[in-house]
């Protein structure tokens, strides 16, 4: 759980598993045919390497490809078939009562965030910052991975405020660099 990294190609997977501890296959508007033909050489690297992996946002592709887990949005189906297919299943929260949420319908873990504005993800709720961060965190026994414009430079205060991890999408090629952060903060 220390460090997701959201990737959409096999290359960027590469240089996020000299850090990663979950590789996160994100490939907006794919289909599920293109998500399994993608992420079957980033499951065999995630196999090779002993990583989790996880599929964003789609069930299907996720059992397809024998992913580990899935991890959905608020609005996405299928988290009774992800639970029936015995996925790891991650659900985003933006607020206490999401996360609360998330965690009385089965979640493995909640994904909550922004904690920063992100450009990775323009339509992303606004920034809870470290305070919504710390209440989540507070608020759910299961385990938070903070989420929203984190890198090397701000990772270990998502775990100072209570995060068992975080996921970065720009800065997955700096993994190795992320991963020490989060290590030394824990």
């Amino acid at each position: 759980m220390r460090l997701h990294c959201l990737v959409e190609d096999l290359d960027t997977a590469r240089a996020a598993a000299e850090g990663a501890t979950v590789i996160q296959l994100r490939r907006k508007n794919a289909d599920t045919a293109e998500l399994v033909t993608t992420g079957r050489p980033i499951r065999e690297l995630c196999r090779e390497r002993a990583l989790t992996f996880v599929v964003n946002d789609d069930v299907g592709a996720a059992i397809a490809l024998e992913a580990d887990g899935v991890h959905l949005g608020r609005g996405d189906e299928g988290r009774d078939e992800a639970r029936a297919a015995g996925l790891v299943l991650g659900l985003s929260a933006a607020s206490v009562d999401e996360a609360v949420g998330a965690e009385e319908q089965g979640a493995a873990y909640v994904g909550a965030g922004p904690v920063w504005e992100t450009p990775s993800k323009p339509d992303a709720d606004p920034a809870i910052g470290l305070e919504g961060l710390r209440e989540i965190c507070a608020a759910v026994a299961i385990p938070v991975v903070a989420i929203g414009g984190i890198d090397a430079a701000n990772a270990a205060a998502c775990i100072e405020a209570g995060a068992q991890g975080v996921a970065v999408v720009r800065a997955s090629l700096d993994a190795r660099a992320v991963r020490a952060e989060v290590d030394a903060a824990l």
